[in-house]
C-alpha cells in the first residue's frame, strides 16, 4: 500500500516510520463519547491516519459545548445536530481517507458488545463511571486494550489498560461513585487546556499501541492539575487483583446487568433524565411531531425531535425510542412525561 504524502512527518519520526504508519492505516478504533475528550481524541486519530474510526455518542450539540468541544460550531448547536454526526461531518473534511462510522447511541448493556468489538482499541471520552465500567467489561471479556481518561475543572487523569497485563478499571475502583458525590463539568466547570492535555496523552498512548511500540507505554496512572501546576504519576502495577470481579473472576456485572423495561439515567449536573427502552424502537419523528405539535413547541431534524410542552420542560426524542427529558432530575416525573406524550 502506498503511503500518502500527508503522513510524511510521521514517517520521518523513526519510532513510527513507514511500518508504523501502515499499521495505523489498517487500525480500527472506537471512541466512546464525542464531548470534550472525544473530539480531541477523534481529531488526533483521524489526522494520524487511523483507517477506521467508530464514533459513539448519545447527545446533541449545545451552545455550552463550544467552549471546549473542538469539532463543533454555532450552526451545529442551532440545528441540534447529534454530536456523532457533527463530528463525522467535520472529520471527513479533515481526512477523507479515513472510514468514519458515527453511531447516535447510548452505550448500555444491550448494545455495548456490538458497538465496542471488532476494533483494536477503545478510547474513553465518556463522562461517567457506569459507562467506563461497561467499557472495561467488554474490553476484558474480548481482550481489547482501552485508555481511560477523565477531566473536570482543571484536573485530569488517564491510564492505559491492557487486559491480562495491567490492572483493569475495577482493580483500581471497585464500584462507581454515588451520583452527586463527584464533580462534573456542569457542577465544577472545566477549562479547555486540561481537556487537551488528557486527550493528547491518551492519543499518544493510542499511537504506541497501534504501532505496537508497547515497550514505550506508560504503566502508571497520570494525574494533572493545570491550574495549580501539579503533575503526579502513580505506579499501580501492584493494584492488579486476583479477586477482581472483571479481570480476575471474569464476572462482567455491568455488561450482564439485568435491565428493567427501560434503561433510566439521571444526567448528573444537567437537570435531565434519559429514558431508553430496552427494546429499541423505530419511530417516525414526523408522525410524532404531528401528534405533539398541538401540545407544545416542536423542532425537528432528521436525527431528533425537540418538543417543549411548557417553558420548563424540553424532550429530545430520538428515532430509536430514546428520550432525553430536560428540566427535571426526578425520575418519576420524567417517566410520567414519557408516558403522557409518547404512550410507551
Amino acid at each position: 500500500m502506498e503511503i500518502p504524502p500527508r503522513y510524511s512527518r510521521h514517517i520521518r519520526f523513526q519510532q513510527i516510520g513507514e511500518t508504523g504508519q501502515l499499521k495505523l492505516m489498517h487500525a480500527r478504533v472506537a471512541i466512546v463519547g464525542m464531548g470534550a475528550l472525544g473530539t480531541v481524541l477523534a481529531n488526533h486519530m483521524v489526522r494520524s491516519g487511523v483507517g477506521y474510526i467508530r464514533l459513539i455518542d448519545r447527545d446533541f450539540v449545545e451552545e455550552s459545548n463550544l467552549q471546549r468541544q473542538m469539532l463543533y460550531d454555532e450552526e451545529d448547536a442551532r440545528q441540534n445536530i447529534p454530536k456523532a454526526i457533527a463530528a463525522a461531518n467535520k472529520l471527513s473534511k479533515i481526512n477523507s481517507l479515513v472510514q468514519i462510522e458515527p453511531h447516535i447511541a447510548d452505550l448500555n448493556p444491550t448494545n455495548a458488545e456490538n458497538l465496542l468489538t471488532g476494533v483494536d482499541l477503545i478510547l474513553d471520552g465518556t463522562d461517567n463511571f457506569t459507562a467506563r465500567f461497561l467499557i472495561n467489561d467488554v474490553a476484558v471479556k474480548h481482550q481489547i486494550p482501552w485508555i481511560y481518561g477523565g477531566a473536570v475543572a482543571s484536573r485530569g487523569v488517564s491510564f492505559t489498560i491492557i487486559p491480562d497485563r495491567t490492572p483493569c478499571l475495577r482493580c483500581l475502583f471497585h464500584s462507581a461513585p454515588s451520583v452527586g458525590t463527584t464533580d462534573t463539568c456542569d457542577t465544577a466547570g472545566v477549562i479547555g487546556p486540561i481537556i487537551h492535555v488528557v486527550a493528547s496523552f491518551q492519543a499518544a498512548e493510542a499511537t504506541k499501541l497501534l504501532v505496537e511500540a508497547t515497550d514505550h507505554l506508560q504503566s502508571k496512572m497520570n494525574q494533572w492539575d493545570m491550574w495549580e501546576n501539579h503533575f503526579s504519576s502513580i505506579d499501580v502495577t501492584k493494584a492488579k487483583k486476583a479477586d477482581c470481579p472483571a479481570c480476575g473472576e471474569k464476572k462482567f456485572e455491568y455488561l450482564d446487568a439485568i435491565m428493567e423495561e427501560e434503561w433510566i439515567q439521571t444526567l448528573c449536573g444537567r437537570d435531565s433524565v434519559q429514558i431508553h427502552p430496552i427494546h429499541a424502537a423505530a419511530l417516525s419523528l414526523e408522525k410524532i411531531e404531528q401528534k405533539l405539535k398541538h401540545l407544545g413547541t416542536t423542532t425537528r431534524n432528521r436525527f431528533l425531535l425537540k418538543f417543549a410542552p411548557n417553558d420548563h420542560i424540553r424532550m429530545m426524542i430520538f428515532p430509536d425510542g430514546r428520550v432525553m427529558i430536560q428540566g427535571t432530575d426526578n425520575i418519576t416525573q420524567a417517566k410520567s412525561l414519557y408516558a403522557k406524550y409518547l404512550g410507551m
